[in-house]
């Protein structure tokens, strides 16, 4: 009996993720690209694209040639800000033909007490931005510097964001899966994504469901003047979605898709480096607490692991129900599957993955409690680090919802 409850418990939970929890297993919205002759040029709002730069000697020269080959025909600017690097981004970034003059690379500052290295970056970025258009009532675009855009790509974000009055337009950039562990790991990563934010849900104006993909971040100035600027955000760990967070709580419309036409170049080619990136900032996400990170290595469990062990290791009953959880489980999984163009038969290993990432969240919490707290690149934040523990414990709950996964550096 004590099976079949659980077994039906599992079902139940499936049957409603998969009919009334935002269709996150659909494919998700993607933008049609929209050329530049399409726009009208005087009606075009001015654009900077902030890129926060840290020891991104690999692909920066890639990133930075792609932005400055927009086909956009309104004015556009790209602000590199070097945040500290030690293998010379900053001067591979100056190298790269500028002929139209549109790039400004930004030497950074030393983080002061209380910010996020990163938002440090993008604040720095922002104020150069508006000493280049002072008067702009434009866009700021918050891009990675291991990302690779189309020519059409602005010209696609400002013609979604005119064309739907939306104050944010984010993406969750095209990822690299070519490697056997990218091939099991990261197309759950993007669908574990879609399953706690929702994109139908995130893009619903009714719904109270924020979230963004920190590769691809348009935002109106207005709007994130509005919240009070990246100031605002200076301790967030996870700071696209508590950038959504904000300008959706607070009034605006917000968009989040897919991409077609944004790449990441970043390669994870062993599971480590996956697993680290979920460790980083997992325990974040659940607001530094043991019993929300018990609550969530419960519900992994029942949720993706007990449905493959019933159903290969019971019968009767408490078999069928496994069986049809597990079923639901791999059909959700199927269209992300077909995004990255895989056999549906990976999805056979989704219980084997979730274990993966349940994993990884538990190993968050011990790097917490050890006192290791977040580590990037070489950069270290912990509870006690002033504004960034103040901001978690009275923010983190509710801006970022208490999710258990976040991307920013690899979506």
């Amino acid at each position: 009996m004590l099976l079949i409850a659980v077994a039906g418990l599992a079902l139940a939970i499936w049957g409603w993720l998969i009919f009334f929890h935002g269709r996150f297993w659909q494919a998700g919205p993607i933008l049609a690209p929209v050329a530049g002759r399409a726009l009208d040029r005087r009606r075009c709002p001015d654009v900077c694209v902030v890129v926060p730069a840290r020891d991104e000697a690999p692909s920066i020269r890639q990133c930075v040639s792609s932005l400055l080959a927009q086909d956009y025909p309104g004015e556009l600017h790209v602000i590199i800000v070097d945040d500290g690097s030690t293998d010379g981004t900053g001067k591979l970034a100056r190298k790269v033909a500028d002929p139209k003059k549109r790039l400004t690379v930004v030497t950074g500052k030393s983080r002061p007490a209380g910010w996020s290295g990163k938002l440090w970056a993008v604040s720095q970025g922002v104020a150069e931005a508006a000493r280049l258009c002072p008067d702009s009532d434009g866009f700021i675009l918050l891009t990675d510097a291991d990302i690779t855009h189309d020519p059409r790509h602005i010209s696609t974000l400002v013609a979604k964001a005119e064309g739907s009055g939306l104050d944010e337009v984010s993406e969750m950039v095209e990822l690299n899966c070519k490697s056997p562990a990218e091939r099991m790991l990261v197309p759950a990563f993007v669908f574990f994504f879609a399953l706690l934010y929702p994109f139908a849900s995130v893009n619903n104006p009714r719904s109270r469901t924020a979230g963004a993909a920190g590769g691809t971040i348009l935002v109106r100035r207005t709007a994130l003047a509005r919240i009070g600027g990246i100031d605002s955000l200076r301790g967030a760990l996870i700071d696209d979605c508590t950038l959504a967070a904000r300008i959706k709580h607070g009034g605006g419309k917000i968009f989040l898709g897919h991409s077609c036409l944004a790449r990441s170049i970043r390669p994870y080619p062993h599971p480590h480096d996956i697993w680290r990136m979920v460790a980083r900032t997992a325990y974040v996400q659940l607001g530094y607490s043991p019993w929300m990170l018990m609550g969530t290595v419960l519900g992994m469990i029942v949720v993706w692991i007990v449905p493959m062990e019933l159903a290969l290791f019971t019968h009767g009953t408490a078999c069928l129900l496994g069986a049809a959880a597990w079923v639901m489980s791999m059909a959700s999984y199927t269209p992300t599957l077909r995004r990255f163009n895989l056999m549906p038969a990976w999805a056979l290993l989704l219980p084997v993955v979730a274990a993966f990432y349940t994993l990884a969240t538990i190993g968050s919490a011990i790097n917490h409690h050890r006192g290791r707290g977040v580590v990037w690149k070489s950069r270290a934040y912990t509870d006690t680090d002033g504004a960034i523990s103040t901001y978690i414990r009275s923010e983190g709950n509710g801006a970022v919802m208490n999710r258990t996964m976040t991307g920013d550096d690899i979506g």
